[in-house]
């Protein structure tokens, strides 16, 4: 299956906008006071963001992989 250079252009751009702006989201719950309880562990709200932050940084290298693997087919 080939892709148009327009469809591969947009899946790099998408999964380029995830490994830029997922990382920035996860500094700001890094240090967002809700992620810690009050000894210092790990609280349901962190795990919660850690997962939905990985699984979207796995989906962005996937759909910009695809995309560029497009590009040069």
């Amino acid at each position: 299956m080939t892709l148009p250079i327009s469809a591969a252009v947009l899946l790099v751009v998408a999964g380029a906008w995830n490994l830029i702006i997922w990382p920035q989201f996860a500094k700001r719950i890094i240090a967002d006071p809700r992620s810690r309880d009050e000894n210092g562990g790990r609280t349901t709200f962190f795990t919660v963001h850690a997962i939905l932050i990985t699984v979207s940084l796995a989906l962005g290298l996937a759909v910009g992989f695809v995309g560029l693997v497009a590009l040069f087919q």
